[in-house]
């Protein structure tokens, strides 16, 4: 590893220590702990202002809390602020000498996982009716229904992008012939497309996905500039740009005339843009929120990596087996990634296995959350898929043996064409669960 390398991934760390680390640990999504005035609070006199502590601290989120009187005018008279040395509490200051009447306090945080949560709480100056606080609600409701459906096939499209570049493994280490094959390039290129694509969106939307608006406000100045504010927004510009810097060295890398000292260097980079690509996606999931969050960031991590790896594998074998390749190339792609997917679905499953512990604490959260519910989906999809990718394999190794490894692959392509289109189709409704899962407030 070069020390160019080294230093790029060190810089990565430092990032990632500032803008994710120090984040006090959390639960699932922030939730509110406590407010003052209390929620259906009667008070004799009107209030400096409104503090609320959270179970979390999510820094000074602008525009975060509202205050309303009955009439729906807005009585706050200055920004979110943190009053004291309790990094959890925000509060905004109210109007001087507030008429007695009842009030509503409206609020809407984003974790520290970029999900959304909001509620309200309600109190009375004199002796008023009361208005009714809805009371908090979670992610998975108050956002735009529209918004919410875009949002998470983003976030769907975005996981097929990383597969489709894990692809690349697969050329560099077990088919360096293949770097010339227009098909194995254009699936390269296409990962690089729906990654660039996916995370753009993803940064649009997250402004009217927080606010609970329509799509028609993914241009709004101010929830572009608050999506900015917030570790989400710059973990996904980061993304964007290693996706940029990603495109030119893949651009390198596929050439067939690089130079073995270059391709190394190239090689390396790759692997540090790669690493960043990555690492935005479980900075900003579930595994960020967790208590012991270096542990579970560090299992999403390399679940999403092995992920990637094998999968991106996978569609490029369908590729070196969609025509009639000589077994001299066919059968050393094999066996090099046979160990490869071996090792990668050790590591999803071990890490699979930690990450499922932690968000799933009981086995009853199975069948009686929705998340739990999902989550038995997306494992059972994963046990198809090994299933069926097992017979692939199986099929294969007997078709190049049967040749001796002399002829052409004929290993019934008829067959593992179409077992192989299975294991595609899988692969998308898995990617497809882990969508969902990722929108969804886990179990725990």
């Amino acid at each position: 590893m070069t020390g160019r390398l080294c230093a790029l991934l060190a810089l990565v760390a430092a990032w990632f220590g500032v803008a994710v680390l120090t984040a006090a640990p959390a639960s699932a999504h922030v939730e509110l702990l406590s407010s003052n005035p209390a929620d259906g609070a009667r008070l004799t006199s009107a209030p400096a202002r409104v503090s609320l502590t959270l179970s979390e601290n999510i820094g000074i989120q602008p525009n975060s809390i509202k205050v309303v009187d009955q009439q729906g005018t807005d009585v706050v008279s200055g920004p979110v602020f943190q009053p004291g040395e309790v990094a959890e509490e925000v509060a905004v200051a109210l109007e001087p000498d507030l008429p007695d009447g009842s009030y509503l306090v409206e609020y809407a945080f984003v974790s520290a996982d970029s999900h959304p949560v909001r509620g309200t709480i309600a109190f009375v100056i004199g002796t008023g009716p009361l208005i009714t606080s809805a009371g908090a609600v979670s992610a998975s409701t108050g956002t735009d229904p529209v918004t919410d459906a875009l949002f998470t096939t983003f976030r769907w499209g975005s996981f097929g992008g990383v597969a489709l570049l894990g692809g690349l493994v697969f050329l560099l280490v077990c088919r360096p012939g293949g770097r010339t094959d227009p098909a194995a390039r254009k699936l390269i290129t296409a990962g690089l497309w729906l990654s660039g694509v996916t995370a753009v969106a993803g940064f649009l939307l997250q402004g009217p996905y927080v606010a609970g608006r329509g799509v028609g406000a993914v241009f709004d100045g101010a929830l572009i500039e608050a999506t900015l504010r917030v570790a989400y927004g710059k973990l996904l510009l980061l993304r964007l740009a290693a996706i940029v810097a990603l495109a030119v060295i893949v651009r390198r890398l596929l050439t067939g005339d690089l130079p073995d000292r270059l391709r190394s260097r190239y090689e390396n980079l790759g692997i540090a843009a790669g690493f960043i690509v990555m690492l935005s996606f479980s900075a900003t999931g579930h595994a960020v929120a967790d208590k012991i969050m270096f542990l579970s960031v560090s299992a999403d991590l390399a679940h999403f990596g092995a992920m990637a790896v094998w999968v991106g594998g996978l569609i490029q074998l369908a590729v070196l087996l969609r025509g009639r390749y000589s077994a001299s190339e066919a059968e050393p792609a094999l066996a090099r990634f046979h160990p490869i997917a071996t090792r990668s679905i050790v590591i999803m499953v071990v890490s699979g296995a930690y990450l499922g512990f932690r968000l799933v604490p009981s086995v009853e959260a199975l069948w009686t959350s929705a998340y739990g519910i999902v989550f038995v989906l997306k494992l059972t999809g994963f046990a198809a898929l090994l299933l069926v990718a097992n017979l692939s394999r199986t099929a294969v190794r007997r078709g190049i043996s049967g040749r001796g490894g002399t002829g052409v692959v004929t290993a019934d392509l008829r067959k593992l064409r179409v077992s192989v289109g299975v294991e595609v189709l899988i692969v998308a409704v898995v990617l497809a669960l882990a969508a969902a899962l990722s929108s969804m407030s886990p179990a725990g």
